[in-house]
């Protein structure tokens, strides 16, 4: 009879896609060999077969979601087949093995290019899902899906023939290379792009190698990949928040005594909603085919919050049906789950913009990085007195530096200066945030 193996307690993610299937009916597999890959917003994780034995039958396909205690193949145990009485391991309480890598539930797959350089790799859905007949840890095959590689066409120069890491990237550098002798070299999908050379910092005076957080292993991939394939442009804007910010400061002492602040980016985000509606090309994402704008009808709005490990980005969900207090309320609860670690994946997907706010540290200007599949971003800095002109006398005004980065695919100059000014319109005065 086959053993049911199960999803084991993978935390508080529920419903993850399985995004790679590593073995098929029928294959022969040991001991913590890899049968699933599942995709949360936060990182991947491989279902280890929990002993050796014979795949009877796979109870999932390739875009399922699952959850704890799902079933996905039925193993049959090598006491099945060899009689050797064996007492099978528990199928439910495999390890996961989690790979700390950007997740493609945040970010779509980049779209193999309609007509490749000479000489790259062909690319296809079957070939780039199919790879359980190779010798390649699950990184290597994750790495060759978002690179569009297929790993068929890859001479492995690892132990007995295994692909490494190494290989695909060189595979991907000598498909480019026929193409790199003309100016103005096509790279496949933003790759191809040489790698620093290493240096021994060692040799200069004393070093420390310190690892990075795990936050910031997952979001880097992922922000590599949006510089890569955004061309990205930034305006700078500024508004005269005075008043509001006075208007602020009375709520925020009312809320002090019923436990809760307000802060100003609560408005914010009110003005930001304001913004999108005036402009729906920025509450928008290109299609995969990048020949049309999918218009969302909803207003979900990313906060980036500092944690000891890093950003991360909760999101104020539904935001044009809350007020200002709501607003407020909701926010100190998502940045105390996001300081203790307890986001869940539902807490961090959905956005249709996202706001950085760096105004509790200081600066007078940055360029944030578009979180796509979003088009735009805003980025704050600390407000600052300053003299203004108001026709007759210069007077101290509060001033908010405002920072928007978009996808110059969708938007415009004249367009993100629109928005920005519009913004700045609606942060000058609460009566226009219910507007």
């Amino acid at each position: 009879m086959g053993i049911e193996v199960k999803v084991p307690d993978i935390g508080d993610f529920t419903n993850v896609p399985i995004v790679e299937v590593f073995v098929k009916e029928g294959d022969t597999i040991g001991p913590e060999d890899p049968l699933v890959s599942l995709e949360s917003d936060k990182a991947t994780m491989d279902v280890p077969s929990p002993q050796a034995g014979v795949v009877e039958k796979i109870l999932i396909k390739l875009g399922d979601k699952v959850s704890e205690g799902s079933p996905i193949i039925l193993l049959k145990g090598e006491g099945d087949t060899k009689g050797n009485g064996a007492e099978p391991a528990s199928a439910d309480t495999a390890a996961l093995v989690t790979k700390q890598e950007p997740a493609a539930a945040s970010a779509p797959a980049v779209a193999a290019p309609a007509s490749a350089p000479a000489g790259a790799p062909a690319v296809s859905g079957s070939a780039i899902s199919d790879f359980s007949q190779l010798h390649a840890s699950p990184s290597v095959r994750r790495i060759a899906r978002e690179l569009g590689v297929d790993l068929t066409a890859v001479k492995g120069t690892g132990e007995k023939g295994r692909i490494t890491k190494e290989d695909v990237k060189g595979h991907l550098t000598r498909a480019a290379a026929p193409t790199a002798a003309g100016a103005g070299a096509v790279m496949l999908g933003g790759m191809g792009i040489p790698e620093i050379p290493a240096v021994d910092f060692s040799k200069f005076g004393p070093v420390e190698t310190r690892p990075l957080a795990r936050i910031k292993k997952i979001s880097g991939p992922h922000l590599h990949r949006a510089w890569l394939n955004v061309p990205l442009v930034t305006h700078q804007d500024e508004a005269d928040i005075t008043e509001t910010d006075q208007y602020r400061k009375e709520l925020d002492t009312a809320g002090k005594e019923k436990g809760y602040r307000v802060t100003l980016l609560a408005f914010l985000i009110k003005a930001a909603v304001s913004a999108l509606r005036q402009h729906p090309e920025f509450n928008a994402s290109l299609n995969p085919e990048k020949d049309a704008l999918i218009l969302k009808r909803y207003y979900n709005i990313g906060v980036a919050v500092d944690t000891p490990d890093g950003l991360v980005v909760p999101v104020v969900k539904d935001a044009d049906r809350k007020g200002i207090v709501e607003i407020s309320q909701e926010l100190g609860s998502l940045s105390k789950k996001a300081r203790d670690g307890k986001l869940g994946s539902g807490d961090m997907q959905g956005a249709s913009f996202t706001i950085s706010s760096l105004g509790g540290i200081g600066g007078t200007a940055f360029t944030p990085l578009v979180n796509a599949p979003e088009v735009a971003i805003l980025g704050v800095v600390r407000s600052k007195m300053a003299p203004v002109w108001d026709g007759s006398a210069f007077k101290p005004r509060l001033m908010l530096p405002l920072s928007l980065s978009y996808d110059h695919r969708v938007v415009d100059g004249a367009l993100g200066a629109r928005f920005t000014r519009h913004l700045a319109h609606v942060l000058e005065d609460v009566r226009r945030l219910a507007v």
